[in-house]
């Protein structure tokens, strides 16, 4: 969540986010009101509660008429001071409640606007010119007998799935290539767990009782992960780390779940916008003074990951209204699709600054011993989204699909042959 000192020092800095973003301004007065006001009752009620200590040594030593009043006094105070408990509690609770709900503050960089409103800052390589007519990734899929969509509907519904043979070879060796990368670059490599409570998906920035993108286990109280992030951001949840450790840097493998609501009648062909898919997530945690940083390595070694699979790419900086609640400044990868004749998104990268670490209550100790808040940060480093590009853009005219050279070694092939023409 935001820090209260930040919004009592610049609140005009979070009315600057909120507009960015598309959202109300006014939450920043309610939520002024509301911390002043419990201020002003953990106030009155330490007054009251020093009077009241103070109080009870004066009965202690009064006598007749001296103590009844005293007592009588003492008895008015109690109820005072529970009063003014209360009244604290009460305002507290308000105010973490709405706290929840308004996001991290923006990066002033960031572009300002919604989902069509991003900048572009970079590109490489140049769309392929093919000198024949080139299949979209479902039907190589369906020739290489690699994707099987209509038996994984029949398992478990539409945007369901089966990757075999050559296409889990593909997967795998992708994800496999990722790790390694991940692991040369000093990251530890977890496998986390996809099932969370419901604590660790809301304090990572997600709205349980209102994120209709999300799986529930509602007999468990447990939830699916649409990323591993959740799970990493909570792995040091109630912590304080040894400040000389940092920064720590997790890859996490998991399989993701997503509902995909609202997306019906886009991308329904293949395996663009699927309900499972597997990702290779890195999930960083820093002082907050090395966040911006961190986030430049995080996207260079997404852009060393598509460099190896060899497909034109750009990275656009998203815009304010289109991030996520937990990101500050988010850069998104986004690969050449040549039968779509456009670019879809195949990685992006997160600054969360300290927004999951104070809802989550991971720390570290500075340098004189004091805790203080965690940053963290988050990048995909490869996903099964990513067969799509492989496909498409490395698709010769027999149907055949020549692999990557650096992805070679991973899958033990060379060039994909298909089954059926």
């Amino acid at each position: 969540m935001i820090d209260l000192r930040t919004l009592r020092e610049d609140p005009d800095r979070l009315r600057a986010s909120q507009r960015a973003r598309g959202e109300d301004d006014s939450v920043v007065d309610t939520l002024l009101d509301l911390d002043g006001r419990r201020r002003s009752a953990l106030t009155s009620f330490e007054s009251l509660r020093a009077e009241q200590k103070s109080m009870g040594k004066s009965v202690s030593r009064a006598q007749g008429e001296e103590k009844a009043a005293l007592l009588q006094r003492a008895k008015d105070l109690a109820s005072q001071v529970k009063a003014a408990e209360s009244e604290a509690e009460k305002l507290g609770a308000e105010l973490d409640d709405l706290l929840q709900t308004v996001p991290n503050i923006v990066e002033e960089d960031a572009p300002p606007g919604g989902e069509d409103d991003y900048v572009v800052l970079e590109t490489h390589g140049e769309p392929r010119v093919f000198d024949f007519e080139p299949k979209d990734h479902l039907e190589l899929g369906e020739a290489l007998d690699a994707i099987d969509m209509e038996r994984g509907a029949k398992v478990s519904g539409s945007r369901f799935f089966f990757l075999k043979g050559v296409g889990a070879r593909l997967q795998l060796g992708l994800l496999n290539m990722a790790m390694q990368q991940a692991i040369e670059a000093g990251f530890t490599p977890m496998i986390t767990p996809v099932l969370v409570k419901p604590e660790t998906m809301q304090g990572t920035g997600f709205h349980v009782a209102h994120d209709k993108e999300i799986y529930r286990l509602p007999e468990d109280d447990l939830y699916l992960v649409g990323t591993s992030e959740v799970s990493m951001a909570g792995y040091h949840a109630q912590e304080i780390v040894d400040g000389d450790t940092l920064p720590l840097r997790y890859a996490g493998w998991s399989s993701c779940f997503r509902r995909e609501a609202g997306s019906y009648g886009k991308d329904t062909r293949g395996i663009i916008r699927v309900h499972q898919f597997d990702k290779v997530e890195m999930f960083s945690y820093v002082r907050p003074e090395d966040a911006r940083a961190e986030h430049q390595r995080l996207l260079a070694w997404e852009r060393d990951m598509l460099a190896k699979i060899e497909v034109p790419y750009r990275v656009i900086d998203t815009a304010a209204g289109d991030l996520g609640m937990s990101a500050a400044r988010k850069f998104d990868c986004e690969a050449w699709i040549p039968t779509q004749g456009r670019y879809r998104e195949l990685t992006s990268t997160s600054n969360c600054t300290e927004f999951q670490a104070r809802r989550l209550s991971a720390r570290f100790r500075d340098k004189d011993g004091k805790p203080q808040h965690l940053a963290t940060l988050n990048g995909t480093l490869a996903t099964t989204r990513w067969i799509v590009a492989i496909l498409e853009n490395h698709q010769q005219a027999d149907g055949s699909v020549v692999v990557p050279k650096a992805l070679r070694p991973y899958v033990g092939l060379d060039v994909l042959e298909p089954v059926r023409k």
